[in-house]
């Protein structure tokens, strides 16, 4: 996942989707950042009408493969929508098994930030 419209900090809404999205492992680099943000993404940014961030901490190498929340900034708060994923630290970049969110103009954002 490396293009610029996935990251916390785009701001054009062009309601792209992950609905269709086949379950694997990826990974954010490039213009995207180089993980998923751990704090609300305010809505209409990384490309779509609700972001999707990281609920909770990334994983040490240590801790090997660990389940942890994905939510989806919509409507009344910033986890309308939620989805379990899985995450991996491989030393200089983090994995995460992901699949189609829970419906379209929901998207998982990258960041920069640690």
């Amino acid at each position: 996942m490396n293009s610029a419209d996935r990251k916390d900090t785009y701001t054009e809404t062009d309601l792209l989707c992950d609905s269709g999205l086949p379950e694997a492992w990826y990974r954010f680099d490039g213009d995207a950042g180089t993980r998923m943000p751990t704090t609300c993404v305010d809505r209409n940014k990384c490309g779509t009408k609700f972001p999707g961030w990281l609920n909770g901490i990334h994983p040490t190498v240590e801790d090997g493969e660990v389940v942890r929340e994905v939510c989806f900034n919509a409507y009344l708060d910033c986890c309308s929508y939620r989805k379990s994923i899985k995450v991996k630290n491989c030393f200089y970049y983090y994995v995460y098994k992901l699949g189609g969110t829970p419906g379209c103009e929901l998207r998982y954002c990258g960041t920069d930030s640690p």
